[in-house]
């Protein structure tokens, strides 16, 4: 009689389950958690100040559950063999190797496991979504951050005119600003309107959204991007600008004629660097970011010098960083406040994870792009455009900015690289050979 009770309880208990699991692998399910991802993902600032770090810690952990259930509902459709980047597994491998040298071990555990959450989740946008999906969940997410982003803007700058200080926003609207809207930061905010630009383009030249939806949205991010009024995002977008030339240029080109337009366009990055680098003074103070660059190189040079002190592996990953732990409590900014990141993910990894976590972001930030750049010169599908623009976006912003370490830069960084291995991993080709003989 247990046993028949026992079962007669579990089979409700597996028949619900069962039946969640079968919903939460559906394509609406899926892609209403693909833009709750993102929504979150690039908002996780104003859910800080209203939720607090408990509040925050428990969407992510929900947003996880969910996307692994998602995922298990839709395993005999996913193919996981020869995706995951090896890049990408070493460098997450490495932030948590980085506990058992750390001097600050649960610090480490916590910002370790925080960035595998992100990483976690832009894996399901990679494996649970296709490209064209992924694209859709980032603009109607950004749209939705936006508008809400710019209506804040509003009332605090125009209406009431007063700042709205727990979401760090300044009220600056009236004056042309900067704003910061959600995001907390002036380059924040300029680097996830720039992010919207790029996607809003992709979905107009796609068609997946209406004409006036599309050219709305490019108005409101463009709207967005000037009023940031950040120097950082300045110069991303006009890198954007001259690689979205170039790459309009290869898909047009004969497929005969692309190595050697690919060549050459690698000689003039190289070239436009070294010149930009020359002249990187007369540049910044034309963008009226001398004062704000001045303020970097001082904490760079501070960097260099804790970096020094530990520079094969690091001090311990930490994400962004803790104001009360040393050494980063010693890195004071000139208003007398801690820093809160190193302002370049280069040297932030440097200083965190040593010279081996710098050679791995760089190794799989460089595989990443590859891959990304040569799919999208070739690809008859306008949205494989997307991924190689947007790790422009990111690499730039990269050395104004520690994004790429955290959060929805993170997150958008691993799917990317993994929807890149998706289509030309080299171990793809070793899993077909035995199937050839």
């Amino acid at each position: 009689m247990s046993r028949a009770d026992g079962s007669s309880r579990r089979d409700p208990l597996r028949r619900y389950l069962s039946a969640w699991i079968g919903f939460s692998a559906g394509g609406q399910f899926s892609q209403a958690l693909s833009v709750a991802i993102v929504l979150f993902a690039f908002s996780t600032q104003a859910i800080r100040s209203v939720m607090g770090w408990p509040g925050a810690l428990a969407v992510l952990a929900t947003l996880i559950v969910l996307a692994a259930l998602s995922l298990f509902g839709a395993r005999h459709h996913v193919e996981w063999h020869g995706i995951l980047p090896v890049s990408l597994i070493a460098l997450f491998g490495f932030m948590g190797l980085s506990v058992f040298w750390s001097e600050y071990t649960w610090v480490t555990v916590g910002g370790a496991s925080y960035a595998l959450g992100f990483g976690a989740l832009g894996i399901y946008l990679a494996l649970g979504r296709d490209l064209v999906q992924v694209v859709r969940a980032f603009g109607d997410a950004l749209r939705v951050l936006l508008v809400a982003s710019m209506a804040l803007e509003v009332l605090s700058g125009l209406l009431i005119d007063q700042p709205i200080r727990f979401l760090g926003i300044q009220g600056n609207l009236a004056f042309g600003g900067p704003v910061q809207g959600l995001s907390g930061t002036r380059n924040y905010f300029g680097f996830v309107a720039a992010l919207a630009l790029v996607t809003f383009v992709v979905e107009f030249l796609t068609r997946s959204v209406p004409r006036r939806r599309a050219g709305a949205s490019i108005a409101l991010a463009a709207a967005a991007v000037l009023f940031a009024r950040s120097p950082v995002t300045a110069v991303a977008v006009v890198a954007l600008l001259v690689a979205g030339v170039a790459l309009n240029a290869l898909r047009r080109a004969p497929a005969a004629r692309r190595p050697v337009m690919q060549i050459v366009l690698a000689v003039l990055v190289v070239l436009g660097g070294v010149l930009a680098y020359a002249g990187r003074t007369r540049l910044l103070e034309g963008l009226g970011a001398g004062g704000d660059v001045s303020v970097r190189v001082a904490l760079w040079a501070r960097m260099r010098v804790l970096t020094g002190v530990n520079d094969i592996t690091g001090w311990g990953f930490v994400g962004q960083w803790p104001d009360e732990i040393f050494p980063y409590s010693t890195v004071i900014a000139p208003g007398g406040r801690p820093y809160a990141t190193g302002l370049n993910a280069f040297l932030d990894v440097s200083l965190q994870l040593g010279l081996v976590g710098l050679l791995l972001l760089v190794a799989a930030g460089t595989l990443a792009f590859v891959r990304s750049w040569a799919i999208a010169s070739a690809h008859p599908i306008v949205a494989y455009v997307w991924p190689a623009l947007v790790l422009v976006l990111v690499g730039v912003t990269a050395v104004g900015e520690s994004f790429l370490l955290f959060e929805g830069t993170l997150m958008t960084f691993v799917a990317i690289a993994t929807i890149a291995a998706r289509k030309r991993s080299w171990r793809q080709r070793l899993a077909q050979a035995p199937q050839r003989r």
